[in-house]
């Protein structure tokens, strides 16, 4: 069988994974569908205080029960995605162009070791945007829903990134290259992607680098009432556009 609606991902040929590689020097890096097998994986990263302090969503501290519940939610999320594209693939072999989808099939950053083992480094999602800009909650709800609304494809469909790697794997430019490729070669061809939004805790300048070395621009800061843990969080505002900056 062929694997032309999975372009641009290359397959394993040993375990038929899909997978991105990223370029040089980074290219013992991977980005490959969530694996039921990762979940033990998530504790002592998210547990990790450099990796927390920064981010909103997960529960301090984080249990294996969390992250049991976490990888049967985007596991399924991910084989969603690739069963579309494989049924594309069947129904019109080798005909039409590639089909649109509505996510990312591949999230998991992993190291590929001599061996050919991998580790997990850490996780690179995108999804749609929470607009985390607007202030008064129930306009932010009403766009939230309106967003979610539109059809896949739709070209003004807003959408953000959510991400981590592992404090071993900070300020080598593992994050920036992952989100660049992902963006580039999936987000863009494959999702239809024209509008992007970006928040960073303020503090957290490393991130707005690595939105940055994607083309975003940083609009400024804001405080929407944010509190994190009990304490009030200011967010960087960042903001993509296809063709403003590439």
């Amino acid at each position: 069988m062929t694997h032309r609606q999975l372009y641009p991902l290359e397959v394993n040929p040993a375990t038929g994974e899909p997978f991105l590689r990223l370029p040089p020097p980074n290219e013992n890096i991977i980005i490959t569908p969530p694996r039921l097998s990762d979940a033990p994986c998530f504790v002592p990263i998210l547990n990790d205080p450099r990796v927390w302090q920064w981010l909103e969503g997960p529960p301090i501290p984080y249990t294996d029960d969390h992250a049991a519940e976490w990888i049967k939610s985007i596991t399924e999320k991910s084989q969603a995605i690739l069963q579309e594209l494989n049924a594309e693939e069947i129904l019109r072999p080798g005909l039409g162009g590639l089909k649109v989808v509505g996510g990312c099939p591949v999230r998991h950053i992993r190291e590929v070791l001599p061996d050919g083992t991998d580790v997990y480094l850490g996780d690179i999602s995108i999804g749609r945007a929470l607009f985390e800009g607007i202030i008064n909650p129930e306009e932010r709800r009403k766009q939230v829903e309106i967003n979610e609304s539109k059809a896949v494809g739709d070209p003004s469909i807003v959408w953000m990134f959510g991400d981590y790697i592992a404090p071993s794997h900070h300020g080598r430019g593992v994050m920036s290259a992952a989100m660049k490729l992902i963006l580039y070669s999936w987000a863009i061809p494959r999702m239809g992607v024209r509008h992007m939004l970006g928040y960073t805790f303020v503090g957290n300048t490393a991130s707005v680098r690595v939105f940055e070395k994607s083309g975003f621009v940083l609009r400024g800061v804001l405080d929407n009432g944010k509190t994190v843990r009990g304490e009030r969080r200011r967010l960087n505002y960042l903001e993509w556009k296809k063709y403003e900056r590439q």
